[in-house]
């Protein structure tokens, strides 16, 4: 019991990084049978958290946007939210093309083997547009389509604001269904190393380093661009806001370790709104409102850097020139498309394919790189939740509701004043 109980009082990023490095060494010893061994801890995990997804969606939407509908300011923070998911994707794009040209990710290369690429319907923006609205509420809950539980729970937490004292009980139940479902997150994110561990012995074990060698340039300028746009980028609008990086990344590390290992923003949403709220100081009814926005529009790693980058790799690898019309069809689809796309499932190929398809590459291409897609994934995940959480610190710095005591860490977390917050702090 007393090992337990040290374990449990370690912080959990610690924790998250014991299991992390623990799969790596499974995987390592364990090789392909890691899928038999291991695999199933991380698919628990993954459909633990899959499981309170929606309730938190619902609920925490549903009592943000009636607080927010009372103080007046959402649609100005909506407005806000929105200007910077797009002006940070547009910087993304741009460090994916430079982070392209300066490792040239398929210069020399030949005779790749050409991996199976499921086609996939790209919806139109008015099919898209038309899809956000749910015809059966009930439905989209059970298909986790969060997109359109988003708008069902904005409808009905301006419905209970636009009714207001005679619908008092009902907004008191569902304050209530929040506290009850950050319970449930609180005791499911515990378990976090656990899914960490099995599933990073699974990717070890499953691609091991000989399979990732002749694609080493392309994941290496992956890597590199999404950890310049984290570090570069997102530091410089910390700075620029007057808030210290480091404190935003040791707020934030805890959703990108969980990122990285599930790579899923949407597995990863019920800690990326625990972090916003305990460790960066983001007001939860603002948080609760634009952090499942972001999981589902924010996608700088996926749909920006991601079919930058490859767009470049596969013109190289077919010996083509790319012009200066091709470079901004490029960095407009990528800007635009990841939200022409919110929803959409598979998002990183769908854009991708998007992005081909416009500058007139060839999508055969698509093939080449398909085959460590989960490897370069985990990266590209990791970049989306960062910039879902940095964009919501920097829009409630702007509008004046950041708890800037609770982001410089000089006081506790609310948690500790009840089940206010998501998950109680470390």
């Amino acid at each position: 019991m007393y090992m337990i109980s040290s374990w449990f009082k370690q912080p959990l990023w610690q924790r998250v990084a014991v299991g992390f490095a623990l799969g790596i060494l499974a995987g390592i010893l364990a090789g392909e049978q890691a899928a038999v061994w291991f695999k199933p801890l991380g698919d628990l995990y993954l459909n633990l958290v899959r499981m309170i997804v929606i309730p938190l969606v619902f609920f925490t939407i549903t009592s943000s946007v009636a607080k927010l509908a009372e103080a007046g300011n959402v649609a100005r923070l909506g407005l806000r939210t929105l200007f910077w998911f797009i002006a940070t994707s547009a910087i993304a794009v741009v460090v994916g093309i430079a982070f392209g040209h300066l490792i040239d990710p398929g210069v020399g290369l030949s005779n790749l083997p050409l991996g199976e690429v499921k086609p996939r319907t790209i919806p139109t923006p008015l099919e898209v547009l038309i899809g956000i609205v749910p015809t059966n509420p009930i439905k989209a809950m059970a298909d986790t389509n969060v997109l359109q539980v988003l708008f069902f729970s904005g409808i009905v937490g301006a419905a209970l604001v636009s009714l207001g004292d005679k619908t008092a009980a009902i907004r008191n139940v569902i304050d209530q269904g929040a506290t009850l479902v950050f319970r449930i997150t609180r005791w499911v994110l515990q378990l976090t190393p656990i899914g960490t561990f099995g599933l990073i012995a699974w990717v070890v074990g499953k691609y091991g380093i000989s399979s990732l060698l002749p694609l080493a340039k392309f994941i290496a300028a992956m890597y590199l661009a999404c950890l310049f746009h984290i570090i570069v980028v997102y530091g410089g609008l910390l700075k620029l806001h007057g808030l210290k990086v480091g404190r935003f990344l040791k707020g934030a590390l805890p959703a990108q370790q969980m990122a990285f290992a599930t790579s899923s923003s949407l597995a990863t949403l019920p800690m990326s709104l625990r972090v916003a709220v305990e460790k960066l100081g983001v007001p939860q009814s603002y948080a609760s409102f634009a952090v499942p926005l972001g999981a589902n529009v924010k996608m700088d790693g996926c749909g920006a850097i991601y079919p930058a980058i490859a767009s470049i790799f596969i013109a190289q690898y077919f010996g083509l020139d790319l012009s200066l019309t091709q470079y901004v069809l490029i960095g407009l689809t990528a800007v635009l498309g990841s939200l022409g796309t919110a929803g959409v499932p598979g998002t990183s190929i769908v854009m991708l394919t998007l992005t081909l398809s416009t500058a007139g590459l060839p999508l055969e291409g698509i093939g080449y790189i398909v085959a460590i897609d989960r490897v370069v994934d985990m990266m590209r995940t990791m970049t989306n939740v960062t910039g879902q959480i940095l964009v919501p610190v920097i829009v409630a710095k702007e509008e004046r509701i950041l708890d800037q005591a609770v982001y410089d860490g000089t006081i506790s977390t609310p948690a500790a004043q009840g089940e206010q917050v998501l998950v109680a702090a470390e």
